[in-house]
């Protein structure tokens, strides 16, 4: 019932841009907390932002802070991503997720985005 579908993504050089959109239905999207998560090659996956319901109140993780920003439409049901000054460590996948991530990325419960793959070349 719950669907979350991701796009945007690519392949960008280092300081270079890009933003990724998560789509939403089947939940009252504007009540819930969101949260984007990456997982980089052979690793673990690693909370990047969370956002309020009412986009008010932000967080970020320490290796993206001051580069990226998260934001959402309420009204057109749909997480945004903004990534700027992207960094080659920045490479991963990208997943949108319900709720509070920060001490959850890895966990697979709850609802998650399909992926979608950020790559950062020199």
């Amino acid at each position: 019932q719950v669907q979350l579908v991701q796009t945007g993504g690519g392949l960008v050089q280092p300081g270079g841009s890009l933003r990724l959109s998560c789509a939403a239905a089947g939940f009252t999207f504007s009540r819930h907390t969101m949260s984007w998560v990456r997982q980089a090659p052979g690793k673990g996956r690693e909370w990047v932002s969370v956002i309020r319901s009412d986009g008010n109140t932000t967080y970020y993780a320490d290796s993206v802070k001051g580069r990226f920003t998260i934001s959402r439409d309420n009204a057109k049901n749909v997480l945004f991503l903004q990534m700027n000054s992207l960094k080659p460590e920045d490479t991963a996948v990208y997943y949108c997720a319900d709720g509070d991530r920060r001490r959850s990325a890895d966990a697979h419960i709850g609802s998650w985005g399909q992926g979608t793959q950020v790559t950062v070349f020199p």
